[in-house]
């Protein structure tokens, strides 16, 4: 394995200064040798950005002037990383020293693989599984399903499998992939955006790997709440957008036809009967913004 290969580790912060020291501070423990850690400050509120500990010479800060979202965030450390591997790494996570190798490892033997993700267990259930892989998105519900999620970690997910998409909480992409691909696609702000990259990269003849030998620890939602107005807004405005850029005319169609008349009557029907009314109004818009599909969004959540 060539351990000369440097590694680009690019993580953002968002007003969570705190959980992204405690990632800084696991990075610094990995055995690969060649390293540089880039944060992306995505504009956090006050004085946030400036209690992001500096001690190491590894490390690199950029500050955004605003919130750029998931993928711009990442945009951003792509555009200055030095890096042969370019790993994106969600800030609310933690790190074994070893967990670098097998991913690199993946694309030398896999010479197709063009993204690979390793296996993510929750940080605070540390036994049990969050990704192990996903399974193809259905072209009609636009659902998919997350491989071995929730399940306890018997070993049960320990081969190494082409998958339908990387994970974004923990990707890693050779830098030659992404001068094919491009980068990361900023429309969705939020959610989404790995899957679209996903299928860009499997369209342009690569494959996509889990590699179980390499291990994540994700806290979740750190940044966005489980059940915030953001998440119900993004993540129902995207899941739309992706069928919209990557489904065939037929599966529109057909998809369009199950939002309508399955998925609409009821969200409206579970927030209504919830009293959640603030979030059937977040659903109204992201269902209003593929109808309009504004190109400066003046989203308010």
């Amino acid at each position: 394995m060539n351990k000369k290969a440097l590694i680009s580790v690019i993580t953002i912060n968002y007003n969570q200064s705190q959980v992204t020291n405690q990632l800084l501070e696991s990075l610094q423990k990995v055995t690969w040798p060649a390293v540089e850690i880039i944060v992306v400050d995505n504009n956090s509120h006050g004085k946030d950005a400036d209690k992001i500990n500096n001690p190491y010479s590894n490390v690199t800060i950029v500050r955004n002037n605003k919130n750029l979202g998931f993928a711009g965030g990442n945009n951003a450390g792509i555009k200055i990383a030095k890096g042969d591997y370019i790993l994106l790494l969600n800030n609310d996570t933690e790190v074994e020293p070893g967990f670098l190798e097998p991913l690199v490892d993946c694309f030398e033997k896999h010479p197709l693989a063009g993204a690979v993700s390793p296996k993510i267990r929750y940080y605070y259930q540390p036994d049990t599984i969050q990704y192990a892989g996903f399974t193809k998105m259905n072209p009609f519900t636009l659902r998919m399903n997350g491989i071995g999620s929730g399940e306890k970690d018997r070993g049960q997910h320990d081969k190494t499998v082409e998958t339908e998409f990387a994970h974004g909480c923990a990707m890693m992409v050779p830098r030659s992939v992404i001068k094919k691909v491009g980068l990361m696609p900023e429309i969705y702000f939020l959610y989404y955006e790995e899957h679209d990259w996903s299928t860009a990269i499997r369209r342009n003849g690569y494959e996509i790997y889990y590699k179980p030998e390499s291990l994540v620890l994700h806290k979740e939602s750190i940044s966005v709440q489980k059940n915030s107005l953001l998440k119900t807004y993004f993540i129902n405005r995207n899941r739309i957008l992706y069928m919209r850029r990557n489904f065939s005319w037929f599966q529109k169609l057909v998809s369009g036809c199950f939002i309508l008349f399955v998925s609409v009557p009821k969200n409206t029907i579970k927030y209504l009967l919830a009293s959640e009314f603030k979030h059937l109004l977040a659903y109204r818009d992201a269902i209003i913004w593929n109808l309009t599909m504004k190109t400066k969004e003046q989203w308010k959540y």
